[in-house]
């Protein structure tokens, strides 16, 4: 290879995945360093280039994850920074949003910033960190607001939590708009919900485990929204489960209220009915709903009713989700893995929904919501994507996942698709 040349590949006769088009345009990709230079039918490779045979592939623009839990400080065993950022790797992900429920809790600005000095040290894609609303998560005084927001938190979020003292989310609502600060908002009325570990409904009565209900998320979202009314606040509702709580949303968008918000791929996939032998890899909070409630969630994805898709990937270790009881083991599932590959599989595959569905709501917009740029597969762009087998499958063995935990529905599944390599900033990273 040439010197001139050296940082020069051409990805030949694949398809590429665009916002605009569920159709795919067969192009070749030219990428000279971290820039896209050339797309094309028949394009000739420079001398020296390397050349990437991309047939039976699609080229699409990586994807961004609002919602992530890598466990680092105080959780490694679960995962870490590193580890978390090589998983988002595998399913093509090269931009993920970490919540600040770690131990400890991510409060003040001094610790966003021990996150980031650690982010610049072991992570190979972009990482953010989110701030809490409330000191330790604890729901009883404001964070120190100021500080995170001198660090570049995008969000605030007690993820994990509500908050669930309404005048002190009245106060951090309208400190957070002076910072033009999203709040991330888990919906949850602890007090119905209480110890829950399933959708309460004939599964729970079945199984003889306690049961959160729907209104638990429905009357918290409720309260969330009329007072990000009151206060023109901006808020983000995470992981929405039900039908009727996305319908709430629907209406505040229609009212003007500033509100955004996110379905994750397994409320879509799986429902109550999938939890048998009492496998704690379903259990995750808000829990698995029912059919009617995927249909519905679904449509109201292809509708547009959901900004983005976010996973909520939360790691623990196999002996804290399979060597216990279900109703005592913790909430949450791996996702940065599964995700492209099962949204293919059960959706695009099937033609539920097209390619660029994918795109705008797992790529696109979750960087347009933090005011990034999205990176297109286009001339003059950066070399920021991901290469996708139709032809070839992933078996989500445990040799195959770079995350520490393998707590998924998907575990030793095989579906169709495949991520195959990304590339970031014209480095090939898989």
């Amino acid at each position: 290879m040439s010197a001139e040349n050296e940082n020069v590949r051409l990805f030949r006769g694949g398809e590429i995945a665009s916002e605009e088009s569920p159709f795919l345009q067969s192009a070749d990709v030219l990428v000279e360093g971290d820039r896209i230079t050339r797309v094309g039918a028949g394009l000739e490779a420079p001398d020296g280039a390397e050349i990437d045979d991309c047939a039976g592939c699609v080229l699409m623009p990586a994807m961004f994850d609002l919602n992530v839990h890598a466990c680092e400080p105080g959780k490694e065993q679960k995962e870490t920074i590193k580890s978390c950022s090589e998983a988002a790797i595998n399913g093509g992900v090269t931009g993920i949003v970490l919540m600040p429920n770690t131990l400890p809790a991510i409060d003040s600005g001094g610790l966003v910033q021990t996150v980031l000095d650690i982010v610049a040290e072991k992570s190979r894609i972009a990482v953010l960190q989110t701030g809490c609303i409330t000191k330790g998560r604890a729901g009883e005084e404001l964070a120190a607001i100021a500080g995170m927001a001198a660090k570049g938190v995008p969000m605030l979020t007690d993820d994990g939590d509500a908050v669930a003292d309404s005048r002190l989310l009245r106060r951090a609502m309208e400190y957070a708009k002076d910072f033009d600060l999203p709040l991330a908002m888990h919906c949850e009325e602890k007090s119905l919900s209480g110890r829950g570990a399933i959708n309460e409904g004939p599964v729970s009565y079945r199984l003889g485990l306690p049961g959160i209900p729907s209104i638990s998320e429905e009357i918290c979202l409720a309260r969330d929204i009329r007072l990000a009314r009151y206060t023109g606040a901006q808020i983000h509702i995470q992981h929405v489960s039900t039908a009727k709580g996305m319908e709430s949303i629907r209406r505040a968008k229609n009212d003007g209220v500033r509100i955004s918000c996110e379905v994750a791929p397994h409320h879509l996939i799986f429902n109550e009915e999938d939890i048998v032998d009492y496998d704690a890899n379903y259990k995750m909070n808000p829990p698995l709903r029912t059919a009617e409630d995927n249909e519905q969630l679904l449509q109201g994805l292809i509708e547009g009713v959901f900004d983005v898709v976010a996973t909520d990937h939360s790691p623990h270790t196999e002996f804290e989700k399979q060597n216990g009881d279900f109703a005592s083991a913790p909430f949450g599932i791996t996702g940065l893995e599964t995700a492209v590959v099962s949204l293919y599989h059960h959706f695009i595959k099937t033609d539920r929904f097209g390619w660029d569905l994918l795109v705008r709501r797992y790529s696109a917009e979750p960087r347009r919501i933090l005011g990034l740029d999205p990176v297109p597969v286009a001339e003059g762009g950066i070399a920021e994507f991901l290469i996708f087998s139709t032809e070839r499958t992933t078996t989500f063995s445990r040799e195959y996942m770079k995350s520490k935990s393998a707590n998924t529905p998907f575990l030793d599944r095989t579906l169709d698709g495949q991520v195959v390599s990304v590339v970031r900033g014209g480095e090939v990273l898989k």
